[in-house]
């Protein structure tokens, strides 16, 4: 069994979470410089075994895909076909910023480090990934 990598992806940084060899644990693994994302996926492929690519799906309260996603679709077509044997998985990533955020701010990290958006991304790819391990899909799967 391998791991569960989620990524939080945006147009300057990228959020990465991955679990333990197990599954068990989520935690952050960092944020990539977006133009080395491709870069950073091809090593850290390399070196350990992901079995699914957790995607964060991001939507407008109505339900529609959001701005973003112009930049998601393509980058989740492109994995998809540079990585075959992986299951690519789209997860709603709805107020995962906020709840990063709220999540911050509760850990009692001082102002300054708040303001850190790196840390806002890497922490919202673990909350999607949680989300996703939580999730009635996951169990499906």
């Amino acid at each position: 069994m391998g791991r569960i990598l989620a990524i939080d992806y945006g147009t300057k940084r990228t959020g990465i979470a991955v679990t333990d060899p197990l599954r068990i644990i989520p935690g952050g693994l960092g944020t990539v410089a977006t133009h080395d994302l491709w870069s950073f996926l091809a090593d850290y492929l390399g070196r350990e075994q992901v079995d699914i690519i957790v995607m964060g799906y991001p939507t407008n309260m109505n339900g529609e895909d959001s701005a973003s996603m112009k930049q998601i679709r393509p980058f989740t077509e492109k994995l998809r076909k540079q990585y075959p044997e992986k299951q690519i998985v789209m997860f709603d990533e709805r107020f995962t910023s906020v709840l990063a955020q709220r999540a911050i701010l509760d850990s009692g990290i001082g102002r300054m480090a708040r303001r850190n958006k790196a840390l806002v991304d890497e922490v919202s790819a673990t909350i999607i990934l949680e989300s996703f391990m939580d999730s009635k899909l996951y169990k499906e799967l």
